[in-house]
């Protein structure tokens, strides 16, 4: 475990003794939506990436997960006891700590534990927040361009190898309306359209003028 994250011995002793060490290659699948719950993960190396998904697979994402950083729907939903309503899927090759469902609540009485338990709904409900903005007061093409950021953020490349389609899928609209999108917003100088990637460019943004 990363000893930045946590520095109580007492803490430390449990996760070494009950927690279980996990390698998850590029675009696995971690947690599966309709899965039982049956350990919380924290990102050790890698990046997660957190994806809702409907009960007809039509998919919305979420957020990321960065090293030091867990999943606030997957405590939830172990917490209540329900299923998992969120897909976790590894952005690139990833190390991850596996934390037992039954251990999140009873290591509450650590401060440390507390405190990042906390901290990680704060985070989540910010982001889902910013989700949720995006949906409703911005046009797709902004939505696009915040999709390809956070991706190539979390991949530390600025090129995606990534379909029109794919995108479609996760931005819940339509592989032409992506694919129209994607070529206005090459015009503006903010990707390059490759065979199936996209490269991310420092093009500035005219934001007073949003794709037809």
């Amino acid at each position: 475990m990363n000893p930045s994250i946590f520095r109580d011995p007492a803490l430390l002793a449990e996760i070494e003794k009950y927690a279980r060490h996990k390698h998850v290659e590029k675009d696995a699948v971690l947690i599966k939506p309709g899965s039982d719950i049956v350990f919380v993960p924290i990102v050790e190396q890698g990046v997660l990436r957190i994806v809702r998904e409907d009960e007809e697979g039509r998919e919305l994402f979420l957020y990321h997960l960065y090293p030091g950083q867990t999943c606030a729907m997957a405590i939830n939903c172990c917490q209540a006891g329900e299923k998992s309503m969120v897909k976790a899927i590894a952005e690139d090759d990833s190390e991850i700590l596996q934390v037992p469902v039954k251990k999140v609540d009873e290591w509450l009485k650590y401060g440390e534990w507390k405190t990042f338990i906390n901290s990680t709904y704060g985070v989540r409900f910010a982001e889902l927040i910013n989700v949720i903005d995006l949906i409703a007061f911005s046009k797709m093409d902004e939505q696009v361009l915040h999709y390809l950021r956070e991706r190539t953020k979390a991949t530390g490349n600025k090129t995606l190898f990534i379909t029109h389609q794919q995108i479609a899928d996760e931005l819940h609209t339509s592989r032409e309306v992506i694919s129209r999108l994607l070529r206005s917003m090459e015009n503006k100088g903010l990707v390059r359209i490759g065979r199936s990637s996209i490269e991310l460019l420092n093009g500035k943004r005219n934001h007073n003028h949003t794709v037809a």
